[in-house]
């Protein structure tokens, strides 16, 4: 079809005219003229955002990366010799992951098939990742498919990412730069790329969902311990509290309900779902053969459910608590100067009641520090911490803020409390507060203003009290500037600022790594790591910061032999990035080491009075001592 012919059927669907197309792409194209404007006959160039705004998204969409990651790499196994490439967009429409052959990156960026690229509808017009977003199904946007002219060569699929709250949290895609005319030719890439988002969803689900119960359906018992179509978690009141797409069809559909109207699921009694109690729910484990594990669905269907019992909540918080604020506060990091300075910052501000703002990159420890902070304040009432960036904004208000018996339809009735109210004597941590939609800031500036809340529905305000500690890798002070934040809850909140390093400029990466190694290991079993494994990780820049040292130490720990971390253990993507360092100097590391440990010796342990003698200054000697393993002596 010629660029005259394209445009043409386009203006004729425009008019109302059926041209045979999908009512999908249709319905793309209509939106495309009459909501964005957009004009078929001009073409647009692939948008590829700067680097600063790629870099706010993949921060943003980080979790999920990297929970999706193995999903994402053995999609990519599958279909990499077919040509495709492989998309991750988050819910804006940006590429934050990209997997394709690297010999075609000229003609995939210049394709928009790369990272950092737009594909909304409003800047792409009619493509699979936009329709996605628009319709929430999974979807193929085959050739001619496409609304700009620009994009007709491509043939994408693509499905939705839903989060645990039933809100789409991204999309996945797999493209080809020019493929078979016939768009049924697509119809396998749409069940791998369906396929792959069931499972990621579910390990999102998993992950987020330790200390409640998990129950995984299927229509047939040889796939429920392997491959489960649907899961939904549930609390120990019996409460709805996440679950994956296909549980929310399956709980929407059990009722006669709209599964994109989450609120009327998420919260809500197990048992108005199924034609069970939670004692019943929660004897659904492998202890019997999966045909016995039958659940009735209370439209009348029959399933098969297995329950995967949560976890036990460790007691490591109370007992810090209970032990006083220096077993607490020993938990900041090591015996460096940076540490020891927040150390004694915290120490000061932590009884003081002062709101505190956290700053520090995505994975720089800020919940941890937020609870050190708790524990250290000696407040009786709960850690409450509140992730502003993963409640969908249409359930923000009812969750901070509780709601009345009777607010809104599905709502329970008797009402139910919010955060807010659920952290009075406590601690309420706001995870992420720069994500907060302007009307909610609202809300809690008066809050906080009042010492009051008034649930959603309410007529009577209640009395809360409460120490409030906020965190953001944003600067809160440029989206005042901005205009995108409130600058008098801003000023609010920031009584206090705590900054956290990124680990690259942490001088006691060697003891994170040897706290991350008693974590890890197994009971019984210490877990140690070989000097070359322990200088790969020393040399690498772990620009995921703590949360990425961990979860690569987690890896190690369960592929190493005998409680020994090898350099084979490593992720590979941080034995390739600093193994070439870690080769190039390993032998005469030993040496730089040895030496170095006898100028300490010398100096009776005096880290100043070694770097005079080695005529460095303390910083270098601080990072010296960091690449080859040495700890401050004590």
């Amino acid at each position: 079809m010629g660029f005259a012919d394209h445009v043409r059927e386009i203006e004729r669907v425009g008019k109302g005219s059926n041209t045979g197309r999908d009512a999908i792409v249709v319905e793309s194209w209509r939106r495309c003229l009459e909501t964005y404007q957009l004009d078929p006959a001009q073409a647009r160039e692939a948008v590829i955002v700067s680097q600063t705004r790629l870099r706010e998204h993949r921060q943003q969409a980080e979790d999920l990366v990297r929970i999706a990651r193995s999903g994402l790499e053995r999609l990519y196994r599958q279909v990499a010799q077919q040509n495709y490439v492989l998309l991750l967009s988050d819910r804006q429409g940006v590429t934050v992951e990209f997997l394709g052959d690297p010999s075609f990156n000229n003609n995939l960026r210049k394709a928009g098939l790369y990272l950092g690229s737009e594909w909304s509808e409003p800047r792409a017009g009619t493509c699979a990742v936009g329709a996605c977003i628009a319709t929430g199904e999974a979807l193929t946007i085959h050739q001619t498919d496409h609304f700009d002219i620009t994009h007709t060569p491509l043939s994408c699929t693509a499905a939705p990412i839903y989060d645990t709250q039933g809100s789409l949290a991204a999309v996945l895609d797999i493209s080809l730069l020019s493929s078979p005319i016939l768009k049924t030719s697509q119809n396998m890439a749409r069940h791998l790329v369906s396929s792959t988002v069931r499972r990621i969803e579910l390990a999102n689900l998993m992950a987020n969902s330790r200390h409640d119960l998990v129950l995984r359906f299927a229509g047939a018992p040889e796939f429920l311990d392997v491959d489960p179509e649907a899961a939904i978690s549930v609390d120990g009141a019996g409460r709805i509290t996440g679950m994956t797409h296909g549980g929310a069809r399956l709980l929407a559909a059990s009722r006669g309900l709209d599964w994109r109207m989450p609120e009327l699921l998420i919260g809500q009694p197990v048992t108005d779902f199924f034609l069970a109690g939670l004692d019943e729910l929660s004897s659904l484990t492998r202890a019997s053969l999966p045909q016995d594990r039958r659940i009735a669905v209370r439209d009348g269907s029959l399933l098969f459910a297995h329950a995967i019992e949560p976890q036990q909540r460790t007691a490591s918080v109370p007992l810090a608590r209970s032990s006083g604020g220096p077993l607490a506060i020993s938990r900041l990091g090591g015996s460096v100067p940076a540490i020891d300075n927040l150390r004694r910052k915290v120490t000061k501000l932590a009884p003081s009641r002062l709101p505190i703002l956290l700053q520090g990159e995505t994975g720089t420890g800020k919940e941890h520090l937020a609870r050190i902070v708790h524990e250290v304040s000696g407040l009786s009432g709960r850690f409450v911490a509140v992730n502003c960036a993963a409640i969908p904004e249409q359930l923000i208000e009812s969750e901070l803020f509780g709601y009345a018996p009777g607010a809104f339809t599905g709502a329970l009735a008797k009402g139910r409390k919010g955060l807010i109210e659920e952290a009075d004597g406590g601690t309420l941590f706001l995870d992420e507060i720069g994500d907060m939609p302007y009307a909610g800031q609202s809300r809690l500036l008066r809050v906080l203003a009042e010492g009051e809340v008034l649930p959603v529905g309410g007529s009577a305000p209640r009395k809360v009290e409460f120490r409030v500690v906020s965190a953001s890798h944003r600067s809160l002070a440029d989206m005042v500037a901005a205009g995108t934040f409130r600058e008098d809850l801003y000023y609010r909140l920031n009584a206090a600022v705590l900054s956290l390093p990124p680990l690259a400029e942490r001088d006691d990466l060697p003891w994170l790594l040897d706290r991350l190694l008693e974590k890890h290991a197994k009971e019984g079993l210490p877990l140690r790591i070989s000097t070359a494994a322990r200088l790969m990780i020393l040399s690498y820049r772990w620009p995921g910061n703590v949360r990425e040292l961990d979860n690569a130490i987690a890896f190690a720990a369960a592929l190493c032999d005998e409680g020994v971390i090898e350099t084979a253990d490593l992720p590979d993507h941080v034995t390739r990035l600093s193994g070439n360092a870690a080769e190039d100097t390993n032998d005469a590391d030993g040496k730089d080491a040895a030496d170095l440990r006898a100028v300490l010796a010398a100096c009776k342990g005096n880290v100043s009075e070694a770097a005079r003698r080695l005529g460095i200054d303390r910083t270098t000697m601080h990072r010296r001592m960091r690449r080859l393993g040495i700890d401050r002596p004590h």
